[in-house]
């Protein structure tokens, strides 16, 4: 049933404040799943369920589905277009609230259709817990995937944060006609693959964000200038920048992951 007839027939009128745009083509669904790899033997976390169009295809593909909702007006919805996949486990809250450890024992990959006004927020959750996820599909605003995806000299803060995790693929854009209520732009599905190893250790993520943030935090600026806000003087962030083998003139988009993490790992104590 299209997602106008759906919400008709359970008298809903969809939230634009929760970025509430239902995805109904079958096509554009099937490529999403597609794209994650998802395996019999494997976990899914959906957040954002909403009438449950992608939550059917990937219980059909996937071990078990956990489907976080935010709005508790769907939960009757998809507790009743869901009736008949018992490996479908609905939770009713905010996603950024979640402890990931509690919800996956086991490796787990994510599939979603994520409000675009959060996708930032998701991400940071998502890659910041200790229980990571091995692969994530997200269907997101086509300009933040291509923010995502970015390479030097167009890095960005959002490229930076998510990269250090894993590989990040813009894999097929979606025109807005696929959703209904049509949102204003196109969207894009978007994945990432995350590395087996962590490139940091988990300890140590918070003060290399701090130090990214710093040097992306005036665009306009050298990064010798930026990175004297984490309270380093002039002379101490010219020698840590030579000693990682960076001209301090260059600015924090040009540079890559592996040039961050030598100078993070350049850093006094």
């Amino acid at each position: 049933m299209h997602p106008k007839q759906l919400l008709t027939h359970y008298q809903i009128e969809p939230k634009k404040s929760l970025g509430q745009n239902f995805l109904f083509d079958e096509n554009v669904l099937a490529r999403i799943v597609e794209a994650a790899e998802v395996q019999p033997f494997e976990p899914v976390l959906e957040i954002g369920p909403g009438l449950g169009s992608l939550t059917r295809v990937l219980a059909q593909t996937a071990a078990s589905v956990t489907a976080v909702e935010l709005d508790n007006r769907f939960i009757p919805i998809l507790q009743t277009e869901l009736a008949t996949f018992a490996n479908v486990r609905l939770v009713h809250g905010d996603i950024l609230a979640q402890n990931l450890d509690a919800l996956f024992e086991r490796p787990y990959k994510v599939v979603a259709n994520v409000p675009y006004y959060i996708t930032g927020a998701i991400l940071r959750h998502l890659l910041s817990a200790q229980n990571k996820p091995s692969t994530v599909v997200l269907t997101v605003q086509k300009e933040v995937a291509e923010r995502v995806t970015a390479v030097p000299p167009q890095m960005s803060l959002l490229a930076v944060s998510t990269q250090l995790y894993g590989t990040a693929e813009l894999i097929t854009t979606i025109k807005a006609g696929a959703f209904w209520p049509r949102p204003d732009v196109d969207s894009a599905v978007l994945r990432l693959t995350l590395y087996p190893q962590p490139r940091l250790p988990f300890a140590e993520e918070e003060p290399f964000f701090a130090l990214v943030k710093a040097g992306f935090s005036q665009k306009r600026k050298q990064l010798k200038n930026n990175l004297q806000q984490l309270g380093y003087n002039q002379a101490e962030v010219t020698a840590v920048l030579q000693a990682a083998g960076v001209d301090g003139r260059r600015r924090a988009e040009t540079l890559s992951i592996d040039e961050w993490l030598t100078i993070h790992q350049q850093r006094p104590l």
